[in-house]
């Protein structure tokens, strides 16, 4: 056991950020030149897109906690006291939709996500988020993992059993591995050609050009010539007025291609690139170009992101959940905590429908479960799970026919 925490150590101080000015410090210098910090790249869209769509979609689900009965089913546990922090209000300060958005883009930003558990007679009261920036994880000589973050200029150092630590892709203990870091070099290159596109803006995107005179200029004409100049003619707002030459004076312009000036196959690629360190389609983020390139068009996309995307992640966060705030008694009482996916056909009638109808159509559902759903009041006799009728056994059928066919002969 020794050697092998040992072993698990030393991976873990490769691949794991034990203070974050260390391995993966803010504020980083990609290979283009630029800062790479949580704030500089929300700057870009892509990136505001991406963890906006990713963070927003999943804080939007309900998480609910489940008690699984005897025979297997499976009923929703409004009485349990985790239900009330995970599905209404984490705290006092924030909805669940408004602690969910904080902590998934912090996976999605920073590898982690982080909460101070708060318990009250044992039972989990609050969660407080805490900044991933803030955090440094270490494990101690006991094998217990340390968690040491600064809040308003006050320290906090608590062990695993205070902190829900909800980590991203790598699997590693102490955390998950920094999409601003591993990610700066693209980061870095898509705010240089930005920076880059927004300073042809800033002079109008006009293509420069040639004054040539007929004598040497004093230092006084020159200085007249190219202050004067620019101060009339430089910026997009000056963009159009005549300019008046005199002295033999002659323009000559110098041409520049619109799209090498706006550097719009490079954006179109920095955004390509974003988007596949998140995992996300482009043209959810509304880059819609090569729209078709996976599966029969946009429907198959939004699929292949529902299953290879989001549900990666809603298992991070259901079972990180289920580990650290269910107690001994709630898992041998069948308490277990799930997303409900059921969530995402709110906004499509047709597919709400469809489901509807397939669930009601073999008796997984029945009619007030439905209606229940839909917001609407239980009706009479909608309790009763319904089946098709074709829906039985041959043998129950033979049996059908056959008292059938000796009626019609008694009839």
């Amino acid at each position: 056991m020794n050697l092998l925490r040992k072993m698990a150590d030393t991976v873990a101080r490769y691949l794991t950020p034990r203070d974050p000015k260390g391995w993966y410090p803010e504020g980083q210098i990609g290979d283009a030149g630029e800062t790479v910090s949580a704030e500089t790249v929300l700057g870009l869209s892509a990136v505001w897109a991406c963890v906006n769509l990713l963070a927003g979609t999943i804080a939007s689900l309900p998480l609910m906690v489940y008690r699984t009965g005897p025979g297997g089913s499976r009923d929703v546990a409004p009485d349990h006291p985790l239900y009330r922090v995970l599905h209404d209000s984490p705290n006092f300060d924030q909805t669940a939709v408004d602690f969910w958005e904080f902590m998934c883009a912090s996976v999605e930003l920073w590898g982690n996500a982080y909460a101070l558990i708060e318990r009250s007679g044992g039972k989990v009261a609050a969660l407080t988020p805490i900044l991933p920036a803030c955090m440094s994880v270490t494990r101690l000589q006991n094998g217990t993992i340390q968690y040491r973050w600064t809040d308003n200029g006050k320290s906090y150092t608590e062990t695993e059993h205070r902190v829900l630590h909800i980590r991203g892709f790598g699997g590693n203990p102490l955390g998950g591995m920094s999409t601003l870091h591993f990610g700066r070099h693209a980061f870095s290159l898509a705010r240089a050609i930005d920076r880059s596109a927004g300073g042809m803006f800033k002079n109008g995107l006009r293509p420069s050009g040639v004054l040539t005179f007929e004598k040497w200029l004093s230092p006084e004409q020159r200085e007249l010539a190219e202050t004067k100049l620019t101060e009339k003619f430089l910026g997009a707002v000056n963009a159009g007025k005549p300019l008046v030459l005199e002295g033999g004076t002659k323009w000559e312009q110098l041409t520049i291609d619109p799209e090498d000036a706006q550097m719009l196959e490079s954006r179109g690629f920095s955004v390509e690139e974003i988007c596949r360190f998140f995992g996300v389609p482009p043209f959810m983020v509304g880059h819609t170009e090569k729209s078709t390139s996976w599966g029969t068009g946009l429907e198959q996309q939004t699929l292949g992101f529902q299953k290879f995307t989001l549900r990666r992640r809603l298992k991070r966060i259901e079972q990180a959940c289920e580990k650290q705030l269910l107690t001994p008694e709630d898992r041998a009482g069948g308490i277990t905590i799930e997303f409900n996916l059921e969530g995402l056909l709110r906004a499509d009638s047709t597919g709400r429908a469809r489901f509807y109808q397939q669930m009601t159509a073999i008796g997984a559902m029945t009619i007030n479960e439905v209606r229940a759903l839909e917001n609407l009041p239980p009706v009479e006799g909608g309790d009763v799970p319904r089946m098709q009728m074709q829906n039985v056994p041959i043998t129950a059928a033979d049996e059908d026919n056959v008292r059938r066919l000796i009626a019609e002969e008694r009839g």
